[in-house]
């Protein structure tokens, strides 16, 4: 017998996908210029010129067994005291190399730290809007997934639903700043506001609530936005990084977990977060991103490409009759359907060959989600067919 769960899983893939694998097969059929697929967080701009020197030279120079070789199971000791020394020259975190376990991304990151975390029946928080794919991955460390609905319009976090959502057998939360798929960043102030009632809720179920900061898009801010360090603001946090994003990395899978040194026992944590990785199969990264990580410790892409990308886009949607949640970072805009149905507005949409992301599985009804990672002149080609379907609506 096969594992239903799983099969199910395979059966019926995220939504994002599909319409990527549409979007692919339809350019096939009308040329790829002519379709305007917004539905996949691909990054278009390139990853910095210190990345490919920094692979060059590993490569020319280096001893070749030896970089293409296994490292520690949770990483490279020279790497993660690199890695170690960014975090504390940044944000002054104090964490060390056996804070840091290095990861095949983003979802690697989640799916160990979540496995590290809960037992059978825990109780995950999520702040709606959030990442599709945290139910399955809650779900497969046998959690349960709870939804924390937002602030109306501005879609930060609504302290009072959070302090509602939360019971004895909350053991994380998951916060996702910048975040996909709104592009918010969560204010100092609402991050306070949360810690409070975290705090407040460890001490009267008297267990340990772990807060679960998902990072991939921590560098893409705009307009001088600071995005606030959790660590710095509440002991027991986990920073599940990514370098998909901020480098431009997405295929080459690599990332990192972070243990607060202050959280509760946190020197069990992290050899959890090691358990969790050996029992999944998530040891030794990838170790020839590992070095070029090393070698390009603080470089960053150009950031202002996608802020020119969400300015386009933000201001002609909003000219048209669009209503659209103003994105501080990340580079997705979170727009609202013109029917209360967003999956008939997404085929509405299809018609005229504009592929955007129906946001139910979000946690949020009658949005959609456009990715603005793509090349200018796709956006401005799209623009007549976002005003046609406004003018459809209205008419």
């Amino acid at each position: 017998m096969l594992n239903e769960k799983m099969y199910a899983l395979g059966n019926k893939r995220s939504i994002i996908r599909e319409i990527f694998e549409y979007c692919k097969s339809r350019a096939g059929e009308i040329g790829p210029d002519k379709v305007f697929d917004f539905s996949i967080g691909n990054p278009s701009v390139e990853p910095p010129k210190e990345i490919s020197e920094a692979i060059i030279d590993l490569i020319n120079n280096e001893n070749s067994v030896l970089l293409h070789g296994y490292t520690s199971a949770q990483g490279d000791l020279g790497v993660r005291q690199a890695i170690a020394n960014e975090i504390n020259e940044k944000f002054g975190a104090g964490v060390n190399e056996n804070s840091i376990y290095m990861t095949c991304g983003a979802a690697a990151s989640l799916t160990i730290s979540l496995r590290a975390l809960l037992n059978e029946g825990d109780e995950c928080v999520v702040f709606a809007p959030f990442f599709t794919e945290y139910r399955v991955f809650v779900e497969n460390a046998g959690g349960k997934l709870v939804v924390s609905t937002p602030m109306e319009k501005t879609f930060q976090i609504d302290v009072s639903d959070l302090e509602s959502k939360i019971t004895e057998k909350t053991r994380a939360i998951i916060m996702n700043s910048p975040n996909n798929p709104s592009g918010v960043v969560y204010n100092e102030e609402t991050i306070k506001a949360v810690c409070k009632v975290l705090e407040k809720k460890q001490k009267e179920y008297g267990s340990p609530i772990y807060l679960i900061a998902d990072e991939p898009y921590r560098e893409l801010v705009f307009d001088d936005i600071k995005v606030p360090y959790l660590m710095n603001y509440y002991d027991n946090t986990i920073v599940c990084y990514s370098y998909s994003k901020a480098l431009s990395l997405p295929g080459e899978r690599i990332g990192y977990i972070a243990v607060s040194p202050r959280a509760q026992d946190s020197q069990k944590v992290y050899l959890a977060v090691c358990g969790a990785g050996r029992s999944l199969g998530y040891v030794c990264a990838p170790s020839l991103f590992q070095q070029v990580i090393k070698r390009t410790i603080g470089a960053k892409v150009n950031v202002n490409i996608y802020k020119e990308n969400r300015d386009i886009l933000y201001n002609a949607l909003t000219e048209y009759g669009y209503e659209c949640v103003q994105p501080d970072g990340a580079f997705y805009l979170f727009v609202k359907a013109l029917e209360d149905d967003a999956y008939k507005f997404f085929e509405k949409a299809k018609k005229k060959e504009i592929l955007v992301v129906p946001c139910d599985d979000f946690g949020v009804s009658g949005y959609v989600r456009i990715a603005y990672c793509v090349d200018k002149q796709r956006i401005v080609n799209a623009l007549p067919a976002f005003k046609a379907l406004a003018e459809e609506y209205k008419k």
